[in-house]
């Protein structure tokens, strides 16, 4: 059991002993959790923030996700993206969004771009977007062997996987190419290529989707081992089908021998979910949810694995690619971004930066335009 002392959204101590008397003049709120697992805030590096969708017309245009649909879940920073929509969808409208949430608390960063290349930016480049636009912090999500990509030749990956790398090194940022693998047979051949055929270091490469087929994975597992940083995604999976769960896909990335700091989970929070014809129709779509990364913990600890093995793929393995140094762990100086979880592992308490938004399971901040209650 240890205390934590927290001043100025950062925690500023943490011990075994007492915590001392205040002076009543500092106001000091001493909080007991209860003996509660106490953890750093949950990292979702792959969200559509401003809502996704799009491909069965205007009216399958996914809203905009509100705040509480993360913190609920536990998230106290996001990575918002474009998708398959980006031409009504556009960066501009994403960097609002993102600075909306900022507001209200959360801590949000974005990718440049959009499933297509060229990429949408809103300087004209992505090395300016990265150099000019603070929340931006790398490119994605691009999509390959995916028949909504814009096909992109080895040649143009490379391009613009320079251009983050570079961009990334200009401003100390992420400088990542954030990679959206569809279903198509190609897989990560693109990547091979880029990696045997070019100087850009394998972590620039990251791509995401990896358990959406099981040979898929495979091969992703096999790319972790070269360098890449690869993203699971925390979907949901029928019985039966070609895929793995979050779950179940990073218990078999942690018992295969990978490299346990290469690998992270994310959402697709607010990301259209689609199912297509074999001629690319729209048959149905459903909508990623936030709080499936808080789902797939409980689920992982349900198992019962260890809460130290499976932690960092929330939280220090995401801070560590995205270069967010003072996020992902509890230590002295680390921004106080703590979640505390139930004793089955569901999110209880959600602090960001300080500040409470979620109290005993329920949200005791929410977004300007949610309800109460919500």
């Amino acid at each position: 059991m240890r205390n934590l002392l927290v001043g100025g959204g950062r925690i500023l101590w943490m011990g075994e002993d007492p915590l001392p008397e205040f002076p009543a003049a500092l106001k000091a709120q001493v909080v007991d959790l209860e003996g509660r697992p106490l953890i750093p805030g949950l990292i979702d590096s792959h969200a559509h923030v401003t809502g996704g969708g799009g491909e069965g017309g205007a009216h399958t245009r996914v809203p905009p996700v509100p705040l509480t649909r993360f913190t609920l879940g536990g998230i106290t920073t996001v990575v918002g993206l474009l998708g398959t929509d980006d031409t009504t969808r556009t960066t501009g409208e994403l960097v609002a969004t993102l600075h909306g949430l900022r507001n209200e608390g959360l801590n949000a960063y974005g990718y440049t771009g959009g499933y297509h290349l060229p990429p949408t930016t809103l300087t004209g480049s992505v090395r300016g977007d990265l150099a000019f636009v603070e929340c931006l912090i790398g490119v994605g999500e691009v999509a390959i062997c995916d028949h909504r990509s814009s096909q992109p030749t080895l040649n143009e990956l490379l391009r613009i996987a320079a251009d983050a790398h570079v961009g990334g090194m200009m401003t100390g940022k992420a400088g990542i190419l954030h990679l959206h693998l569809g279903d198509g047979p190609r897989g990560l051949s693109l990547v091979r290529e880029a990696l045997a055929q070019s100087e850009i270091p394998a972590r620039v490469f990251n791509p995401t989707h990896v358990n959406r087929r099981k040979d898929l994975f495979e091969e992703a597992i096999q790319l972790a081992h070269a360098g890449c940083t690869i993203d699971i995604t925390a979907f949901p999976v029928e019985k039966g089908e070609d895929a793995w769960a979050a779950d179940e896909a990073l218990r078999r990335y942690l018992d295969s021998g990978a490299p346990v700091d290469r690998v992270t989970i994310s959402s697709d929070g607010g990301g259209c979910l689609p199912s297509f014809d074999g001629e690319g129709t729209l048959l149905h779509m459903g909508v990623g949810a936030p709080g499936s990364l808080a789902e797939t913990l409980a689920a992982l600890l349900k198992r019962g694995e260890p809460l130290e093995k499976v932690l960092p793929a929330f939280t220090s393995n995401p801070a560590r690619l995205l270069r967010l140094d003072t996020k992902g762990r509890i230590r002295e100086g680390a921004d106080a971004d703590l979640v505390g979880l139930s004793e089955g592992g569901a999110v209880m308490d959600v602090m960001i930066h300080g500040e409470w938004f979620v109290r005993d399971g329920a949200a005791v901040r929410r977004g300007i335009f949610e309800e109460p209650g919500t």
